[in-house]
């Protein structure tokens, strides 16, 4: 009872603080790119409840995988680790989306107190593209200096572009390349945050089966944190192979591989739960191979 008690209080504080600084790093991504254009507008309630979606994901790959790692270390029963991690994580993943769809209706959520103003010579860059404003950056339709590679500069008195529309002007180049690791793990995340929400918007069954199969397959993945005596080893092993089902996840969420499946199974199951199903059935074959591994193992023990 003790080890259950504190398993409820790990699960529950590694989740919440994980979507919490996941929601934090995602916002001040956002809040950098908001701030790169001129001028300065709103946050609305929308875009935060936008950086909270594409940060549920990697709060329940990391929570799922830390509280495995948790109780294994700790020794505690297979059972009931893998129980209370799935139905907990579930419970909170709900709690989650409904906390963001109720976020999204608060505009405008941040203002700031004035835009950003600078005296003339304010120079932005993109793609070797070079703009110069001649006047304050609050001046949208102002003369400015335009200069392209190989090409004469371009003096614009009055930027006004085909049917009287005024030109954009560029974001602020605070851009800095990223390795490519990193891009495709964004990438994969944004597309499982983008799969969850709008099964949200479908209905909540559906986004309810989705998170509970595919939290029920990262939940029987409890063998891979015991495969080895040394508990970092084995944490990275999870992390990789909570990598390949994130890959796994983008690739049956393919419109071509969804289309396939749907054919082949015809009107017996709705094409959004599909992929829930196939996580479902993966999840309780590994948790019945979990299971029936332990009880040979006591077997054998016994039999020595």
């Amino acid at each position: 009872m003790k080890n259950f008690a504190k398993l409820v209080l790990f699960v529950s504080f590694c989740f919440a603080f994980l979507f919490l600084i996941s929601v934090l790093i995602r916002f001040l991504d956002s809040w950098i790119d908001f701030v790169r254009f001129i001028p300065l507008g709103e946050i609305i309630g929308a875009e935060v409840a936008e950086a909270a979606w594409n940060a549920l994901p990697s709060a329940i790959y990391l929570s799922v995988l830390l509280c495995l790692s948790y109780t294994a270390r700790r020794g505690i029963a297979i059972p009931l680790s893998m129980g209370c991690i799935i139905a907990l994580c579930f419970a909170f993943t709900s709690a989650a989306s409904l906390g963001i769809e109720r976020t999204a209706s608060i505009s405008p959520l941040f203002k700031p107190a004035s835009p950003i103003v600078t005296g003339p010579g304010l120079i932005l860059s993109q793609r070797n593209n070079t703009m110069i404003l001649l006047r304050e950056s609050s001046d949208l339709t102002g003369p400015r200096v335009v200069s392209i590679p190989d090409q004469p500069l371009i003096y614009q008195e009055q930027p006004i572009g085909p049917n009287n529309t005024i030109l954009s002007l560029p974001a602020l180049p605070f851009s800095v390349e990223t390795p490519w690791f990193i891009q495709s793990l964004s990438i994969d995340l944004s597309l499982c945050a983008w799969q969850l929400k709008s099964r949200f918007q479908e209905g909540f069954i559906y986004f309810a089966a989705y998170a509970l199969g595919l939290i029920l397959l990262l939940g029987s993945l409890r063998f891979l944190l015991e495969l080895s005596l040394w508990p970092l080893a084995n944490l990275f092993l999870g992390a990789l192979v909570f990598r390949l089902i994130l890959s796994l996840e983008v690739f049956l969420n393919s419109r071509e591989i969804n289309t396939l499946l749907s054919h082949y199974l015809g009107e017996l199951v709705p094409s959004l739960l599909i992929t829930p199903l196939a996580f479902g059935s993966a999840g309780v074959l590994l948790i019945l191979f979990t299971l029936l591994g332990r009880l040979a193992r006591i077997g054998r023990k016994k039999d020595g």
